[in-house]
C-alpha cells in the first residue's frame, strides 16, 4: 500500500487532486495553531525568571529554526527521489520548498540577533550554530539559483538535487554544534527524549507553535506545487479540463 501511494504521487493529476482535500484542513490546522500559540505565548506565558519577556522571541525562533533544517531534509529526500526514481514531481517539491525553507532561516536568523543582543550584548557572533545556520541559508539559495539558472529542467532538477544532497551534510552539524564546541547559544530548549527544562505553561505553546509552523510549510509548499504542476502540465488534457471547471461561466446577453 505505501508503494502504492508512493507511485500514485509521481502523478501530476492524482497529486493535484489529492491536495485539494489535503490543503483546507491543514490551512485551518495551521490558522488555529498558530493563533493559539501567539496568544498563549504572548500574553498568557509567564515571564522567564532570568530573561523576563524577552525569552518570548522563542515562540517565533524556535519553530523557525526547526522548520528551517527540517525544510532542507525535505529538499534532500526530495532529491534523492529525483535522482534514483526520476520522479518528476519530486523536482516540482524540492523547487517549492526551497524559498520557502530559506525565508524560515532569515526568519530564525533575524530573531535570534534579536534575542542575541539582550542575552549576549551583541547582535551576531561568529558562533559555531549561527555560522552552520548562516551556511544553510547559502545551501538554500545555491538551490535555488541553480534552479533558476540552469534552463534546461532535466540538468536544473539533477543539480539541485545534488547539492540538496551534498548540503544536507550541514544539518547534524548545526543541531550537535552546542555539543561539539563551546557555543554562546544554549542547548535545545526541548527534545523527545528529555523532560523540557520549562514549566509546562510555557512549553505548551511552544510546541503548538513548532506544530503550527509545520502545517503553515504544509500549505504553502503544496500551494507552489500546485501552481507549478498546472504551469508544468498545460497542455494536458485534464489541465484544460480543470481550468474550464474552476473558470466562471460566461453568460450571453
Amino acid at each position: 500500500m505505501t508503494w502504492t501511494l508512493f507511485h500514485k504521487l509521481g502523478s501530476p493529476k492524482w497529486f493535484y487532486e489529492i491536495s485539494s482535500r489535503w490543503l483546507p484542513g491543514l490551512a485551518c490546522a495551521a490558522v488555529l495553531l498558530l493563533v493559539t500559540g501567539t496568544v498563549w505565548g504572548l500574553v498568557f506565558a509567564p515571564e522567564d525568571y532570568q530573561q523576563g519577556n524577552s525569552f518570548r522571541i522563542i515562540y517565533i525562533h524556535v519553530p523557525a529554526a526547526f522548520l528551517a533544517q527540517s525544510g532542507y531534509i525535505f529538499l534532500a529526500v526530495a532529491g534523492l527521489i529525483s535522482l534514483v526514481w526520476k520522479m518528476k514531481l519530486a523536482d516540482v517539491a524540492l523547487q517549492a520548498a526551497a524559498p520557502v525553507g530559506a525565508w524560515m532561516t532569515v526568519l530564525a536568523l533575524v530573531t535570534g540577533s534579536i534575542w542575541g543582543k539582550p542575552t549576549w550584548g551583541t547582535w551576531w557572533v561568529w558562533d559555531a550554530r549561527l555560522t552552520s545556520m548562516l551556511i544553510l541559508l547559502f545551501l538554500y539559495f545555491g538551490v535555488i539559483a541553480l534552479g533558476q539558472a540552469i534552463t534546461n529542467r532535466d540538468s536544473a532538477a539533477k543539480a539541485c538535487s545534488v547539492l540538496a544532497l551534498v548540503g544536507v551534510v550541514n544539518i547534524p552539524i548545526i543541531k550537535y554544534s552546542v555539543e561539539w564546541w563551546n557555543t554562546l547559544h544554549q542547548p535545545a530548549t526541548f527534545t523527545l527524549t528529555r523532560k523540557p527544562a520549562m514549566p509546562a505553561e510555557m512549553w505548551l505553546p511552544l510546541l503548538i507553535m513548532v506544530v503550527g509552523f509545520y502545517c503553515f510549510f504544509a500549505v504553502v509548499v503544496l500551494m507552489r506545487m500546485r501552481l507549478a504542476v498546472l504551469q508544468r502540465e498545460s497542455r494536458t488534457a485534464w489541465v484544460k479540463a480543470e481550468i474550464e471547471r474552476t473558470m466562471p461561466k460566461r453568460t450571453l446577453r
